[in-house]
């Protein structure tokens, strides 16, 4: 009789500790163990492979998509430049080293990163490097001046309010 006890009461203890409680409402989740239920599941909450597209978040994230004037901007704008990432829900662009070929010694690497959707010159921060190499296994690297920074800001603020005119002359049609 005892040992039925006590293995009921480690099988309760055991299948308790299974369920998973919500740190914030206190409330039992229940974990699916059916890959195929857990995925359509998931897809169902959260839009599936590529999220909910054309939903509004609500999160307090900033969010980028191909019709933010300031995205479209920095990628017309600085479209020289080998693309190394791009993460819009991270609002932030990553260039690889560029070099330009009458001086292969000296490279320079732009990240670009989108603080807000809005048109201002404070929306994007930029940040520039510069590598030199004397030799294959000998470089130097360097941030470049400010002025260089503020330059790149504000070609990209320059294009990204002339793809907001324009869209307004088309939205106006």
């Amino acid at each position: 009789m005892k040992k039925i006890t006590y293995l009921s009461l480690f099988i309760g203890i055991f299948l308790v500790s299974c369920a998973k409680v919500d740190p914030v409402t206190g409330e039992k989740i229940l974990i699916e163990t059916n890959p195929q239920a857990k995925a359509k599941k998931f897809s169902e909450e959260r839009g599936g492979l590529f999220g909910a597209i054309g939903a509004k978040s609500s999160t307090n994230n900033v969010e980028f998509s191909n019709s933010n004037p300031l995205w479209r901007a920095t990628l017309k704008s600085l479209d020289f430049l080998p693309l190394l990432n791009a993460d819009y829900s991270g609002g932030i662009i990553i260039y690889d080293w560029y070099s330009q070929s009458n001086n292969p010694k000296e490279q320079i690497k732009i990240s670009v990163q989108f603080l807000s959707n809005e048109l201002r010159s404070d929306s994007i921060k930029i940040s520039a490097h510069k590598k030199i190499c004397e030799s294959i296994d000998r470089c130097s690297n360097s941030t470049l001046d400010q002025n260089f920074a503020n330059s790149i800001k504000d070609s990209i603020i320059t294009s990204a309010r002339t793809i907001k005119i324009e869209e307004a002359k088309k939205e106006k049609k």
